[in-house]
């Protein structure tokens, strides 16, 4: 929005999946800094992709405020899911391949994004 460049955004944004996938198919908890180094890392190249892709007749005020309440949305529906998997019997083993799923999603679009 600020003709501001970003390098390898597609890139980073491809990485960001890759990552979510293996961080979920690995089931490790990271230290809640490392955690928020990493969102905000990727956030860059994601805020860029959709700032730039913003229609010139929108309101910047109100596509950054549907991108908000969207984002929260998604996170406080990933948070659901991952809360309503841990107390299923199979929830926890559920979440893990779908990392594992993610991260082969991600790794493709790497894969395709470079080639």
């Amino acid at each position: 929005m600020q003709s501001i460049r970003v390098p390898l955004v597609e890139f980073g944004i491809a990485l960001s999946v890759l990552a979510l996938g293996v961080a979920l198919a690995a089931d490790r908890n990271l230290p809640v800094v490392v955690s928020m180094i990493f969102v905000g890392f990727f956030a860059v190249f994601h805020g860029h992709a959709h700032g730039t892709e913003m229609p010139l007749i929108a309101s910047p005020f109100l596509y950054a405020l549907g991108f908000v309440i969207g984002t929260a949305g998604i996170h406080v529906a990933g948070v659901l899911v991952g809360l309503i998997a841990t107390r299923l019997p199979k929830g926890t083993k559920i979440l893990r391949y779908s990392g594992a799923g993610i991260a082969g999603i991600g790794f493709h679009i790497l894969v395709g994004a470079s080639g």
